[in-house]
C-alpha cells in the first residue's frame, strides 16, 4: 500500500525530467495525448442534460431527514443505481427530530393575528410578565431591567446562544424573539441545555409591531410552550459497489459521494440534488468502464443535521476497509449558475492525493482547480478515518443557499459538466487498470500546479 499522502506524480511513478516539458507547443506531448485519450472514456459519455432532469426530479419536493420526501428520494436513487448494475443497499440510522410541540403567546390578555414557533430546545413551560425589548441582546444591551420580564428580542449579528444566555444570566423569565432584518417566517432559533426558560419565534413585521406598541404602552406578556421534545426518526444512506475486475484487482477502494437530504423548506436543487445528479451520472457511465479498484457510491442522508449519514457510514466501515480506502470525492451544490468558482476544500487545509487527482483533471479538461480550508460537509468523517478526501463546491454560494428559492431553474447545466468531467476524469486516472496500485503506470498524467484560496464559501 502506498502512503496516501503522495502527490500524483509520485502516486503515479511518474519521473518528471527537465527534457519532460521540452515539447512543441503546437503538439501534446506524448503524455498528454493519452491523458485526454483515457479523459474521454468518461467525459465524452457524461450528459448535462440527463443530471438536469434527475435534479428537476429530486427537487420537485423537500427531502428533509427523516421524511416522506427523503424516502421517496432514496427509492429512486436506489433503483437508478441498481438499473446501472450495482449491488445496492440502503443503510438505515436514526437521527433526532424535534418536535415542537404547542406554542403560544398572548399580549394584555389577547391572542395575536399572528403565528409562533417554538426554539429547538426550548424547556416547556408557561410564563407571564411584563415584555421588554432588549435589541439584539448583547452583552451590553442586557440590564437588571429584565428580570423577572420577557425579553423581545431581534434575531441578528449575535447567536441564539449568546442573545439568550445573556438575558436568563439577568433574570429573564422567557423569550420571544423576532427575525431579522431581510428574512422571512418564524421557523428559526436555538435554545441551549442549561437556557431554562421557554423560547419561541415570531416573524420579523410582528416583533417591529410590539416594538411601535411598547413605545406606547406598558405590555403584559405570556409565553407558552407545551409537548416539544425529541423524537426518533430513520433517516438513509444509499450505497451502491462496482467490484474491480476479478484479474486486476488492487485491493483498493475509490468513494464518489453527495447527500441527498436538504432543509426542510427548501426544494434543494443545488444543494445537493446536484451533487447526487452528478454522482449518478458519474455511476452510471463507470458500470459499463473496467477498473482495477472497487468504486462505491453513496448518497448521504442527514448531512443538513450534521453531516449524522456520512459519520454512520465511516463508523461501520471494518479496519480493512478504512486501509484500503484511497481517496473520497465529495460533490455539494455544484451547479448554481449564480454560485463563485469551483475550488476543492479540505478539512485541514492541506493538498493530498484527491485534490492533486482534481487539480490535473481540471489542468487538462478546463484549467487547474485550486484549494481551500473547510469541513461542513461529508466529506470530513472520511477526512478523521485518514482517507484522503475533498469537497468539490462552487464558492462563494448563491444568494438563495437553504431557501424555498434553491430551484431547478437556477441550475447551471454548464457547471454541472465541468464538475462530472473534472470529478469523473480525477477518479478515472485512480482507478482504470492502467494504473495498476497506482504505481509503475504505463501512463500518468502531468501534476498540476494549484494554490491555496482562503474565498469564503
Amino acid at each position: 500500500m502506498y502512503k496516501k499522502t503522495l502527490t500524483v506524480a509520485l502516486a503515479t511513478g511518474l519521473v518528471l525530467s527537465p527534457m519532460s516539458f521540452s515539447v512543441d507547443a503546437a503538439k501534446p506531448a506524448p503524455n498528454e495525448q493519452s491523458d485526454h485519450a483515457f479523459d474521454n472514456k468518461v467525459i465524452k459519455k457524461i450528459n448535462a442534460d440527463s443530471m438536469y432532469n434527475n435534479i428537476a426530479l429530486l427537487s420537485k419536493q423537500p427531502r428533509a431527514a427523516g421524511t416522506e420526501g427523503e424516502y421517496k428520494a432514496v427509492q429512486y436513487i436506489k433503483s437508478e443505481f441498481e438499473s446501472y448494475g450495482y449491488e445496492t443497499e440502503l443503510q438505515p440510522f436514526t437521527i433526532q427530530e424535534w418536535d415542537g410541540g404547542t406554542s403560544a403567546i398572548s399580549f394584555n390578555d389577547e391572542e395575536p393575528s399572528f403565528d409562533v414557533n417554538s426554539f429547538e430546545g426550548s424547556i416547556n413551560g408557561r410564563v407571564t410578565g411584563p415584555l421588554v425589548y432588549v435589541g439584539l441582546a448583547s452583552a451590553s444591551e442586557v440590564g437588571d431591567e429584565v428580570e423577572g420580564k420577557i425579553a423581545l428580542i431581534e434575531r441578528g449579528s449575535y447567536s441564539f446562544y449568546e442573545k439568550i444566555q445573556n438575558v436568563y444570566d439577568k433574570g429573564a423569565i422567557g423569550v420571544i424573539m423576532f427575525n431579522g432584518e431581510g428574512r422571512s417566517g418564524n421557523s428559526f432559533g436555538y435554545a441551549y441545555e442549561g437556557q431554562d426558560i421557554p423560547a419561541v419565534a415570531i416573524t420579523r413585521e410582528a416583533g417591529l409591531s410590539l416594538v411601535e406598541q411598547l413605545q406606547n404602552e406598558d405590555v403584559q406578556a405570556s409565553v407558552s410552550v407545551t409537548n416539544a421534545g425529541v423524537i426518533d426518526k430513520t433517516s438513509y444512506n444509499v450505497i451502491a459497489k462496482k467490484e474491480p475486475h476479478p484479474k486486476k484487482d488492487n485491493g483498493q477502494i475509490v468513494t464518489v459521494g453527495a447527500h441527498h437530504d436538504s432543509v426542510p423548506n427548501g426544494p434543494g436543487a443545488n444543494d445537493d440534488a446536484s451533487g447526487v445528479a452528478a454522482t449518478l451520472e458519474l455511476a452510471r457511465i463507470m458500470a459499463k468502464t473496467p477498473t482495477d479498484t472497487e468504486l462505491r457510491f453513496v448518497t448521504f442522508g442527514a448531512e443538513e443535521k450534521g453531516l449524522v449519514g456520512s459519520y454512520h457510514y465511516a463508523d461501520t466501515l471494518t479496519d480493512e476497509e478504512i486501509d484500503n480506502m484511497v481517496a473520497h470525492f465529495q460533490m455539494d451544490m455544484v451547479g448554481s449558475r449564480d454560485a463563485g468558482e469551483l475550488i476543492m476544500f479540505t478539512p485541514d487545509g492541506n493538498k493530498n492525493l484527491v485534490t492533486d487527482l482534481g487539480a490535473s483533471a481540471g489542468a487538462r479538461i478546463s484549467g487547474a482547480v485550486d484549494y481551500g480550508q473547510l469541513g461542513r460537509s461529508d466529506h470530513v468523517p472520511f477526512f478523521l478515518k485518514g482517507i484522503p478526501s475533498a469537497l468539490f463546491i462552487h464558492a462563494p454560494l448563491e444568494p438563495w443557499y437553504h431557501s424555498p428559492d434553491d430551484t431547478i431553474d437556477k441550475i447551471s447545466k454548464e457547471k454541472l459538466q465541468n464538475v462530472a468531467e473534472i470529478v469523473g476524469a480525477a477518479v478515472y486516472q485512480i482507478a482504470r487498470p492502467d494504473t495498476p496500485a497506482l504505481e509503475n503506470a504505463r501512463v500518468a498524467p502531468s501534476p498540476a500546479d494549484y494554490d491555496f484560496d482562503d474565498r469564503p464559501l
